[in-house]
């Protein structure tokens, strides 16, 4: 059990769902009681679109360890769970039944939100964790666009969902209401910061596993141009982040006229970021770099946690 749960990366599940859980219990929900609506979607159903979102996650991580054994050889023969803690087959029986799972309850969202295209979306997503697994993976910044993408999505498909079911009630007028463009303005804004923080732990990620992707014949950003631009280019993603939620905190009263919100961008968001940076121009060993990959992890954790303090501005 315990092998399992590190194999499904069951802390950065937790996030997943909490996330999720925020974006609708500490945002949309709070947004359209202000604009005098109450929702549709029931807790059981967004309950299955959090058990299918981890699901669908937990087999890409399956996945993704099952065709790097061999490289994992290499960066981390200590930490790996295949071969060491489970069988191959058993792993790939864990990612075939979470892929099921996945997209089976993604199937039936899609069928009570008359969703066609979010079917499509479930019944694709798993064949595009095989072949970035397989493919992308070793393609460096393609591969990490598909896991920020991903990340991001996990946000988007709250609201979406959300006012899919609204439309059934309030038919397509609600699609123009300010609820929604306040919704999906927000929801944006926080799937914006996923995919940033999470395409700069991807990189720094990569920089991590330098050696054995190399050996591997994988091209991550690393090996294409250097751990010298990598950092440049970590750097500009960084002050591009951060002057984005600065400029948006200048530009929106409901964020400049709220004292928490300022203190909590320049202690827990600014403040993070600027040490992630120095740690960064100081590290040059797997064990530095592994180290700023979970101190990412945290930023992105607070960036998240902001989702509380949003719900009461309105």
């Amino acid at each position: 059990m315990i092998s399992l749960l590190r194999l499904i990366r069951f802390p950065n599940l937790v996030i997943i769902a909490l996330l999720q859980s925020l974006i609708r219990y500490g945002l949309v929900l709070p947004i359209l009681e202000h604009y005098g609506y109450n929702p549709v979607l029931s807790h059981i159903r967004f309950g299955i679109l959090v058990l299918s979102t981890v699901c669908l996650a937990a087999s890409g991580y399956v996945i993704n360890d099952y065709f790097d054994i061999k490289i994992d050889r290499l960066n981390r023969p200590d930490k790996m769970i295949i071969e060491n803690g489970l069988k191959r087959r058993e792993a790939m029986f864990f990612h075939v039944l979470l892929s099921f799972v996945g997209v089976f309850t993604g199937l039936f969202l899609s069928y009570v939100a008359r969703k066609e295209s979010w079917a499509l979306m479930f019944l694709v997503i798993p064949v595009f964790l095989w072949y970035y697994s397989t493919t992308f993976k070793k393609q460096g910044f393609i591969g990490n666009l598909i896991v920020s993408g991903l990340t991001a999505l996990v946000a988007i498909v709250v609201v979406s969902l959300e006012f899919a079911m609204l439309v059934r009630v309030h038919g397509n007028p609600i699609i123009q209401t300010e609820a929604c463009s306040t919704a999906w303005f927000w929801t944006l804004g926080f799937a914006f910061f996923a995919f940033t923080t999470t395409l700069i732990r991807e990189i720094v990620k990569d920089m991590e596993d330098l050696y054995g992707d190399e050996q591997g014949g994988c091209r991550t950003l690393p090996i294409e141009i250097g751990i010298k631009y990598s950092k440049i280019f970590v750097l500009i993603l960084t002050c591009f982040t951060l002057f984005s939620i600065w400029g948006l905190y200048f530009y929106f009263n409901i964020l400049n006229s709220s004292q928490i919100t300022l203190w909590y961008i320049i202690i827990l968001i600014t403040l993070p970021f600027i040490i992630s940076l120095y740690q960064l121009k100081k590290a040059n060993s797997p064990k530095q770099y592994h180290r700023l990959s979970t101190f990412y992890k945290l930023i992105m954790l607070a960036g998240i946690l902001y989702i509380l303090v949003a719900g009461q501005l309105f």
